[in-house]
């Protein structure tokens, strides 16, 4: 057991939040980073107790095309700054995990920009992957090189080099000796050497008692990444999928298949593969946005909080915004936030009161950490399962659909149960529990004692009039099929936008256009494949 099993993520990208320019011209500090202070209280205050903040390290743009890996990117402030954040946090029970950007660099890194200056002479040739110097890039430099995603800003280091392997062990240690940092987010760990891998949780043992390495992995078997040689855990792409496309597809098997494919790859073990579960990250679409029905945020953030893994909480999505990604462009992933605008959300956002309820929970009752997963009735559209360590025993239930559902599940012997969310007390009878779930709702029920009278419980009508506010809100908001397409344009001249809307109206001629067939045109934010598939129609 570490620090790290008991968990509740905040995840900030520091860039995007404080509202920092897109390119960096290495000027003066700007020190933005003080500006997430009064942040903390607010990541307290939902219940969440370890941040995971990055990209923060001197970078030409998004923060990931690293030029300077022991300086603060000047937008955000100086290490001084940095060194006063992760100590605000620690004094405030915070964890801080940072971003570890070691599969490239950018062109503006010592070690290339020794490369472009003294090509074959110089002593960093090593350095990166596959350097020709009888070939060309993007940018002229009159050799070419391997590079990470088809982006010739992000050089690819050579990861079996032995001075690069001591560099990056270098910036970890210098990460935890200058700023006290607990862990080290591994960007695209998919694509690390294992030994190279293995080096770094060489250094993490060295460094810090419970240093935590987790590697942003998307597909594969998770146990080739996680063990005791190379990391604790690995992001949850595989369960993140399935919580949207399991509530829109109205097929909680997808979820529960998931869930278990995953639990029995641990051996059974809520610790046999530790997992960082989430509903939104940097990188992709805002759970409100990807949601067909926006009722289904609660019992999104039910599950997130009670299966077995870390879960985390993408900074802004407690307020239930939008965040749509566009093409070229993660900006709007990435949202300047004033916390002012939300200051009482505590009081009168549904989504956050039921978070923050949701967190508290996961602190107070052990169960959700450690606790062993049982499925208990599964339907396409009800889900229920418990968690239990020792005596202590939880129930989870959820429904998807719009209408209420009834469950009759086990009660592991325990006489009352009461739901944190409802307030509802339900005693056993037979050794059965008979459960009355709300539609598009759900709840985590405790045994009754002591510590269930902390929690608050929300009322379903205040659920009902949030949801309903939401989806006016977005029903209003939804352009017509036929706003914004400029007559006579043609398809290749359309913007994305456009496009979209042509093939919506195209899909409307032959015959009804659910909300399911909308987001798949949505998700589409490919000018040539819009191109394509509009054309497609006859």
């Amino acid at each position: 057991m570490a620090w790290y099993d008991e968990a509740i993520f905040y995840h900030i990208y520091p860039l995007g939040l404080t509202g920092a320019p897109s390119k960096n011209d290495y000027g003066e500090p700007v020190h933005r980073l003080n500006t997430l202070i009064p942040w903390l209280d607010h990541i307290k205050e939902i219940g969440c107790n370890a941040l995971y903040i990055g990209p923060l390290f001197e970078s030409v743009g998004h923060g990931y095309e690293t030029t300077d890996y022991k300086k603060l990117d000047s937008r955000l402030g100086t290490n001084d700054d940095l060194v006063n954040f992760v100590k605000k946090c620690h004094e405030k029970g915070i964890k801080v995990v940072l971003d570890g950007v070691f599969n490239h660099t950018g062109r503006d890194f010592f070690a290339f920009q020794d490369v472009k200056k003294n090509r074959e002479n110089s002593r960093y040739t090593g350095w990166y992957m596959n350097l020709n110097f009888y070939g060309n890039n993007k940018y002229n430099d009159g050799f070419s090189y391997e590079n990470w995603g088809g982006h010739d800003l992000l050089v690819k280091l050579n990861q079996k080099n032995p001075e690069v392997k001591d560099f990056v062990a270098d910036v970890i240690r210098y990460w935890v000796s200058e700023f006290d940092i607990d862990g080290i987010r591994l960007d695209a760990a998919d694509v690390l050497d294992f030994e190279y891998m293995q080096m770094m949780r060489s250094v993490a043992n060295e460094v810090k008692q419970d240093f935590w390495l987790m590697g942003e992995v998307i597909h594969g078997d998770y146990t080739r990444w996680v063990n005791d040689r190379t990391l604790h855990a690995l992001t949850n792409y595989t369960l993140h999928k399935a919580f949207y496309s399991g509530h829109n597809d109205h097929n909680y098997f997808e979820i529960a298949h998931t869930v278990k494919r995953l639990y029995d790859m641990a051996g059974g073990n809520p610790l046999g593969l530790r997992l960082y579960n989430f509903t939104d990250n940097h990188d992709v679409e805002r759970i409100f946005t990807k949601l067909s029905n926006k009722a289904h945020l609660i019992p999104v953030y039910i599950l997130l909080y009670t299966l077995p893994g870390v879960p985390s909480i993408y900074y802004g999505s407690e307020f239930g915004i939008e965040g749509k990604k566009e093409q070229y462009s993660d900006a709007s992933l990435r949202p300047a936030l004033s916390l002012d605008d939300y200051k009482d959300a505590l009081k009168e956002n549904i989504i956050t009161k039921v978070i923050a309820t949701l967190g508290k929970v996961r602190q107070d009752v052990m169960a959700l950490s450690y606790g062993a997963y049982r499925e208990l009735s599964l339907t396409t559209r009800q889900y229920a399962f418990s968690r239990k360590l020792d005596s202590e025993n939880v129930i989870i239930a959820v429904n998807n659909d719009d209408a209420e559902a009834w469950f009759n599940l086990p009660a592991e012997g325990i006489n009352e149960y009461v739901g944190v969310l409802s307030g509802e007390k339900i005693k056993s009878e037979n050794g059965m529990l008979n459960v009355c779930i709300k539609a598009n709702y759900g709840d985590v029920f405790l045994p009754v004692d002591s510590k269930t009278n902390e929690y608050v419980p929300i009322p379903y009508s205040e659920v009902e009039k949030k949801i309903e506010k939401e989806e006016a809100k977005v029903k209003k908001e939804e352009p017509k099929l036929h706003d914004h397409v400029r007559p006579g344009v043609s398809y290749e001249e359309m913007t994305v936008e456009e496009l979209q809307l042509s093939i919506i109206n195209k899909m409307s001629m032959n015959g009804p256009v659910t909300d399911e067939m909308r987001r798949t045109v949505m998700e589409n934010v490919y000018h040539d494949s819009l191109v394509n598939w509009v054309k497609s129609f006859r």
